[in-house]
């Protein structure tokens, strides 16, 4: 963290503590619904922003942990008047249900995507809503009164400054722990959610746990939230925790900033003071009550969303570094190249013995309806082998190495990796075995450094999970991660490029950074789809440089690739495919002479005398 944003962090700590000796009692209460709905929006900003998951069901999840610490704390309901003197019980409770509910609701909805995902969240939300003014034991639509205040080692919070100063801690609290969440291996798979979930698969990502750990900490949040609402208003009716309340949660988070925690604050501070002070204004000057502050928000919102698509800190952000002449802000958490403490290795996979079959590809097919994109492909790959699958356009070479990742299932034949049948098994798993591979349309997280990128490759070789993330005690596990990111980008000629956006990048470095991620796997088998593309003849003379020297380590390369000069001055085979069928296979001089694929890239019957032309046209 820079000087100055420490700065800016301090002076906003000491706003925060000074603002209650300053306020009036009604502009404590409205700082005391700022902060709660803050902590609420934080999930949202988490769950929508960052994991890239729309949902409107955060005000259910709210309402859960009021009406668990109303029904606990309070006389009328069931009883329990006592448990009012021990408010952690209340807690506990309220988040046990709140993430109980939360896991079921989950498994039932994460894997829905597209717009089915916010029509479930709708569907369940609406649910929630009606349990609550159902139940007569929770008082129906006229909830519960008369809950006890606060009460902490004999201290009674209220609604005053000590429940602010409460509110307002947990916030911060929530903010810090989120915040090392996402820096951390955890955290780079969460923001791989966002546009990367076939990439993050094929890394090793268990995206469906990565969701689910996203959607529980959300809840867990508006729990929190509900439990400081309750002793706060000390009323709990369904009102509040309506699916137009879950609207209201993302429409803060929009308004704020969706991508940024800091956003969850600001967006929560606009809606909450909006509200108060248009519900005085608007009636005055259109002359009679209703409703108005709604229309005001939507038009809201829609202006927001054309001038600022990054809400109102994305726009703060920006006029505050061209005032400031800011350079961008990272964050990353490895320190410089110290070599009187060097951080230790990470461990390497037992390479396969030399010669050894690392692939072997049994006569697969895939259809798709009346379409064949291959018609049983057989090919095999030994470790320190590079082999090339070339081919004109629509060949089925996409195909076959989306089969042989796992991405896609084959029809019939098999494909065995090391020894194992592996048809259609997980991406991931495959790259546990020791499978990476590049895409052919680059597939990287722009917004994320270079040095972040990469280690995302190397994401199964670390352990420390989500609360270890949280608290900062996985420093070694990340640091062995990130110098292995380092290390590989410095292998691939981008080590100056570490603390860069990806997607500032260009495309033929953006390629390369592909393959450095895939090396921070650690494979034994490395798939490059169409790596040359776009690189300049110096960038694929080291490329070449590169696959040598993996295949001298042990390591078997099968690629894609168009550029004939590149090719044939590096692979040791060469398998050729037309109309999704193996036509010919052989040492790059022989492929060069072959009259079927003169045929397949000429277009004709043609001798050997224009074999060259095949090793040096590309398409």
């Amino acid at each position: 963290m820079s000087r100055r944003s420490s700065a800016f962090i301090g002076v906003g700590l000491a706003v925060l503590l000074v603002l209650p000796l300053l306020s009036s009692s009604f502009y404590i209460t409205v700082l005391n619904n700022i902060g709660m709905y803050a902590l609420a929006t934080l999930g949202v900003v988490l769950l929508t922003g960052v994991a890239g998951m729309t949902s409107f069901g955060q005000a259910a999840f709210v309402g859960l942990g009021a009406y668990t610490t109303a029904a606990l704390i309070g006389p009328s309901v069931l009883n329990l008047g006592a448990m009012a003197g021990i408010p952690w019980i209340a807690l506990g409770l309220g988040l046990l249900i709140t993430l109980a509910f939360a896991f079921v609701l989950g498994l039932l909805t994460l894997k829905l995507s597209g717009h089915y995902l916010p029509l479930g969240t709708i569907a369940w939300g609406m649910s929630l809503y009606s349990l609550f003014g159902t139940l007569e034991s929770l008082g129906s639509h006229t909830g519960i009164a008369d809950l006890p205040p606060l009460k902490i080692a004999g201290v009674v919070f209220g609604d005053g400054p000590r429940m602010y100063y409460l509110i307002w801690g947990s916030v911060l609290l929530a903010a810090l722990l989120i915040r090392n969440l996402l820096e951390s291996r955890m955290g780079r798979a969460i923001r791989a959610l966002r546009g990367g979930q076939e990439m993050a698969t094929s890394m090793g990502v268990d995206v469906f746990r990565a969701k689910m750990v996203v959607f529980l900490i959300a809840a867990g949040l508006a729990g929190i939230s509900g439990w400081l609402y309750a002793y706060t208003q000390r009323f709990v009716s369904p009102a509040p925790f309506n699916v137009q309340s879950g609207i209201d949660y993302l429409f803060m988070a929009l308004l704020g900033g969706v991508t940024s925690l800091w956003g969850a604050l600001i967006g929560a501070s606009i809606v909450v003071l909006l509200r108060e002070w248009l519900q005085d204004l608007l009636p005055l000057l259109l002359g009679r009550a209703g409703n108005f502050e709604s229309i005001v928000f939507g038009l809201l919102v829609v202006l927001v969303m054309q001038r600022w698509p990054g809400g109102v800190y994305g726009a703060l952000s920006t006029l505050l570094a061209r005032g400031l002449k800011l350079g961008p802000r990272h964050a990353t958490r490895l320190p410089a190249p110290d070599a009187s403490m060097p951080v230790p290795p990470l461990p390497r996979r037992a390479r396969p013995n030399p010669g050894e079959r690392v692939l072997d590809v049994r006569g697969v097919t895939k259809r798709f309806g009346g379409l064949v994109a291959n018609n049983a492909v057989s090919l095999q790959v030994d470790a320190g082998e590079i082999m090339a699958v070339i081919g004109p356009n629509g060949a089925g070479k996409s195909t076959l190495f989306n089969l042989i990742s796992g991405v896609m299932a084959p029809n019939e034949g098999d494909v065995i990796f090391r020894g194992h049948r592996v048809n259609g098994q997980s991406p991931r798993l495959l790259a546990a075995a020791g499978l990476s591979r590049t895409f052919q349309h680059v597939k990287l997280l722009p917004e994320m450094t270079v040095l972040e990128n990469a280690a995302l490759g190397a994401h199964l070789r670390g352990r420390k999970g989500v609360f270890a993330s949280a608290l900062r005690l996985d420093g070694e596990d990340e640091g062995r991660l990130l110098s292995e990111a380092r290390a590989q980008l410095e292998r691939v000629g981008l080590g100056e490029f570490l603390d860069r956006p990806a997607g500032s990048l260009a495309l033929g470095q953006q390629r390369v950074l592909e393959i450095a991620r895939a090396l921070c796997a650690d494979p034994c088998l490395l798939l490059l789809d169409e790596p040359a593309a776009g690189l300049r003849l110096k960038e694929k003379e080291a490329l070449a440089e590169l696959i040598r020297k993996l295949r001298a380590e042990g390591v078997a390369v099968l690629l894609v690739e168009h550029d004939m000069d590149f090719v044939m001055g590096l692979v040791d085979r060469i398998v050729v495919m037309e109309f999704g069928q193996k036509i010919a296979e052989g040492l790059p001089e022989a492929i060069q002479r072959d009259p079927a694929v003169l045929k397949a890239y000429l277009g004709a019957d043609v001798g050997a005398d224009v074999g060259a032309d095949v090793g040096g046209g590309g398409e």
